[in-house]
């Protein structure tokens, strides 16, 4: 009986003790942005906080394009050993799903959970000639002209569209849609007048915001930005649905073992909960959104009732 016992504890010591010595190289996390984007920094700023208690830290792998495609089938292939983590925006895992008739993963089946990762909220921004200063505004005055008035988006099929899709189904206006293929060139004609309004980051339309070239009109954050405290939320206006964060969340490939899992979602949230970290995200109106592997799944389930609701009413499909 004694040598079963030991064969027992001999197995549980086995099984715990890679996760207590894991990790012992860095750790590659797969992204679909390319090189150089904010979320890149946010990734570093993490690594080296997490550097800070002895973890080898994070290497950044970008893998761009195809609506995130790529990124999600190498983070899905890769061995499930724990050295391989998937950040996973809104569009790939709640959003693709929708608009796709087919995809190369599961949201559900190809990923274990590890934990979200930040979450960052867009803006509702004007030119100056729109004669609206103020969300009641704007829909008082689309709903005078249905039809004459636009909102541009960074990507069609993706958040910044169907927050536009959303306000026109909650508001009963008829606002036209304008996709661009990127952030700045949707900036870029926002600022020009090409558009009248946009569902762009906070950060992007900023220095036009302080130099007078846009003016903003809400938030989709459930509370005011420290970088422009005058703007109200959409909760503030009466649309509690446009409370919308595009977050950012950390997977690892189908298989990986739970004390893996557990692991990285101990060292993640030790560094997301640092003041250190969400003092520097602050500065890029990024919110750190850690999160136990149960809880994020919640939440993804959440979202993409939200986000299936506002593909329906669009009508949109990927072009395949």
């Amino acid at each position: 009986m004694k040598s079963i016992f030991l064969a027992l504890g001999l197995a549980v010591v086995a099984n715990v003790a890679p996760a207590q010595e894991f990790p012992a190289k860095p750790v590659r996390v797969v992204t679909q942005f390319p090189p150089g984007n904010t979320l890149d920094q946010a990734m570093r700023i993490v690594s080296e906080k997490m550097k800070e208690t002895g973890h080898p830290g994070l290497i950044i792998d970008n893998k761009p394009g195809a609506s995130g495609i790529i990124a999600a089938q190498a983070g899905a292939q890769a061995a499930p050993d724990g050295y391989t983590m998937l950040l996973a925006g809104t569009g790939m895992i709640a959003i693709n799903p929708y608009t796709f008739s087919k995809l190369p993963y599961d949201p559900e089946k190809s990923f274990r959970p590890v934990t979200n990762f930040l979450g960052s909220a867009m803006v509702m921004a004007a030119h100056p000639s729109l004669p609206a200063n103020s969300l009641a505004e704007l829909i008082a005055l689309a709903k005078a002209s249905p039809g004459k008035f636009s909102f541009a988006s960074f990507s069609a099929g993706n958040s910044s569209h169907f927050a536009g899709v959303l306000l026109n189904q909650r508001a009963g206006i008829d606002l036209l849609h304008v996709p661009f293929s990127g952030t700045p060139p949707a900036v870029q004609n926002l600022v020009g007048g090409q558009v009248n309004t946009a569902f762009l980051p906070l950060l992007a339309v900023k220095p036009h915001l302080d130099a007078g070239r846009v003016k903003v009109l809400a938030t989709t954050a459930d509370r005011r930005s420290p970088l422009a405290p005058n703007v109200p939320t959409f909760e503030e206006a009466g649309f509690p649905d446009l409370t919308i964060y595009t977050w950012a969340a950390l997977l690892l490939p189908a298989g990986t073992p739970d004390a893996l899992v557990a692991k990285h979602n101990a060292d993640l949230t030790r560094a997301l909960r640092s003041d250190e970290v969400r003092d520097r995200f602050r500065q890029m109106d990024f919110v750190p959104l850690p999160t136990t592997p149960e809880e994020f799944s919640a939440q993804l389930r959440r979202d993409s009732r939200r986000w299936a609701e506002a593909v329906r009413l669009s009508g949109f499909k990927a072009a395949e």
